[in-house]
């Protein structure tokens, strides 16, 4: 198994790899003064992770004395340094997704931040000057985003489902007898509505038919919500991964799925109900160096290791033992021999090609398994599906995925273990609901086959 010596070591190699320096940003060009590009839209990513990003790209192509600087305005930043005797600059205006993309429309942004994916009207009203906004050359995933739903360490209550923690920070559930806990009334933490880990809650939990119960405490500092609801027995609130403390999380689940606690390979898998994507988009066509290089040092390992140090979940692949699994038989033996990647195969809605994060993940899968030190490890991939008219269809579907993904690795140099499908019998999330796409899916486990006790059965595996 891959042991946290192997993980160490590979960090320290990926550092020192002649890959890992061919990465670096180029130095600026003597000449290159003034605003670099102007970044507009989503809190969530505006309000730390896009000035960090900036910060550390600006350092790293030769920069001097860089330093984030807030405006006058609320939530608008100018991220400053010198190159040379010259100033250059990047602007952040951080005031929501939907400003953003109206930003891409008035050519007043060059880069949309989304804390959300692109709706039809906005692909719609930027294509005559954008081009196609799905593109992969458009649509960037940049991190993923993921809440911890948090009560007291003595509640005995300990999952929860979307529905129950709707209703209970909407004030319709008011006692904890209600969701099978003792009989005592709850008190509701939230954070403020400047937060954008609020704004991630209302996304996902409150959605549009509910709204916050007025009694609700607001906390401006994720930490000290946490703090209070740990001191509250009849406490709840929610909080970013990083900020749990001492309270306790509970497991979440939809209908008909597994509840799973917030660990960040639940999350980074998007299995886990309360995650979340976060983007940033561009026009299709984009001739200047400084924003490319920019979203490759965002997308890259250094940038997704600042996602992982704001505290939200990075993109950069690791692999972990996996103590318990619901399933067919074949399934539940892979935590007997193998370990579970943090990287989920998505693909386009309704579509079998592979979907924009999903191509970044093959190059990020490949680069990963290569430079791991030691003995060559196996890839296993396992397709998924939703309910289909017959098990035998959702059968068949879930195998043609996990193939699909098979021949891109291929392509990239990758070969790997004969494919397994278990059809929709593992469902992550609803499948009569909107995130029902999440249930199309590739799984990838990794394993030393000294270490494989049982090999699966025909039943399951495929010789493709």
């Amino acid at each position: 198994m891959l042991s946290r010596t192997c993980l160490l070591c590979f960090a320290f190699f990926l550092v020192l790899s002649p890959i890992a320096r061919s990465l670096e940003p180029e130095p600026f060009a003597p000449a290159t003064k003034g605003l670099l590009f102007t970044m507009e839209g989503s809190n969530t990513i505006g309000a730390h992770l896009a000035p960090t990003w900036a910060e550390q790209w600006m350092t790293a192509k030769g920069a001097t004395g860089v330093s984030i600087e807030p405006s006058e305005k609320d939530n608008e930043y100018r991220i400053l340094g010198r190159n040379g005797l010259n100033p250059v600059y990047i602007d952040i205006h951080a005031h929501g997704s939907t400003t953003g993309f109206a930003g891409l429309l008035a050519k007043t942004a060059d880069i949309a931040m989304a804390s959300r994916a692109i709706k039809s009207s906005e692909v719609e009203s930027l294509a005559a000057d954008n081009g196609d906004m799905l593109d992969f050359s458009a649509e960037h995933v940049v991190a993923i985003d993921g809440l911890a739903v948090i009560v007291h360490p003595a509640n005995r209550i300990d999952s929860l489902t979307v529905s129950q923690i709707q209703q209970i920070f909407a004030g319709e559930i008011r006692n904890w007898i209600d969701v099978g806990g003792a009989n005592r009334p709850i008190t509701v933490y939230a954070r403020d509505d400047k937060s954008g880990t609020y704004d991630t809650f209302k996304s996902l939990v409150l959605k549009k038919t509910h709204k916050l119960v007025a009694s609700a405490g607001r906390y401006e500092s994720n930490d000290n919500l946490s703090d209070s609801v740990a001191a509250d027995p009849s406490g709840i609130g929610f909080v970013g991964l990083a900020s749990v403390r001492s309270a306790k999380p509970v497991a979440v689940s939809e209908a008909r799925t597994l509840a799973l606690l917030p660990e960040k390979i639940h999350v980074a898998t998007e299995d886990y109900p309360l995650s979340r994507r976060l983007f940033m988009y561009t026009p299709e066509k984009v001739t200047d160096p400084n924003i490319l290089e920019f979203l490759k040092f965002a997308q890259g390992s250094a940038g997704q290791a600042v996602v992982e140090k704001i505290g939200f979940v990075s993109q950069n692949p690791v692999s972990m033992k996996i103590p318990d699994l619901n399933g067919p038989n074949e399934y539940q033996a892979l935590k007997d021999y193998a370990e579970r990647l943090s990287v989920n195969f998505r693909f386009q809605p309704g579509k079998a090609n592979l979907d924009n994060k999903a191509l970044h993940d093959i190059s990020r899968l490949v680069d990963y398994v290569k430079s791991l030190p030691g003995e060559p490890l196996h890839v296993q991939l396992v397709g998924f599906s939703n309910p289909e008219d017959s098990d035998n269809r959702a059968d068949v579907l879930s195998k043609l995925r996990a193939s699909k993904v098979k021949i891109e690795l291929f392509r990239n140099g990758l070969t790997t273990a004969p494919i397994m499908g278990f059809g929709s019998d593992v469902l992550v999330a609803n499948d009569n609901g909107n995130t029902s796409a999440k249930n199309e899916r590739v799984e990838v486990w990794l394993f030393n086959p000294n270490n494989k006790r049982a090999m699966p059965t025909k039943t399951t595996a495929s010789n493709y």
